[in-house]
């Protein structure tokens, strides 16, 4: 008589799929705008204020300059049209008004704050909207403008 045991069979490990809360943490992920050919600087001019898009017409696509980060005082290379954006243009009060649409103003937040991710939670805050509303737009099935989970 053989003791035939049966081989176990191995587990295969599937990738979790992770289904976002308020507390996860979005950011802008610039390589989706990449992947889907768009053309991100033409987009941020098209944020500018008049007087940068003006002042700012013969910056090369790409051109980095320091930014030095107000809470941390971090020196980082950022996109000149960014650093526009960041410094003036984002901090007129029609960049982001309650008739902005969400996706845009979740854009433009991020955009004002480095890219730096925030929740759905803190956006919330921000805009003075739902967080689940936030949640169920950029958590679903279409990607919006590269904003992703981190």
């Amino acid at each position: 008589m053989t003791d035939t045991q049966p081989t176990p069979t191995p587990q295969v490990k599937r990738p979790g799929l992770h289904k976002p809360s308020v507390k996860t943490p979005f950011h802008i992920d610039f390589d989706w705008w990449k992947d889907n050919e768009r053309d991100w600087h033409v987009f941020l001019r098209s944020l500018l204020c008049a007087d940068h898009q003006a002042a700012l017409a013969s910056l090369e696509e790409g051109q980095m300059i320091d930014w030095v980060d107000e809470l941390t005082a971090e020196v980082r290379q950022v996109d000149g049209i960014q650093h526009a954006l960041m410094s003036h243009c984002a901090r007129q009060p029609e960049f982001v008004t309650p008739q902005t649409a969400l996706v845009e103003a979740v854009f433009r937040i991020f955009l004002v704050g480095g890219n730096q991710p925030m929740t759905a939670e803190d956006l919330a805050k921000r805009l003075g909207r739902p967080a689940n509303t936030i949640l169920s737009t950029l958590a679903g099935p279409r990607i919006y403008k590269g904003l992703r989970p981190v």
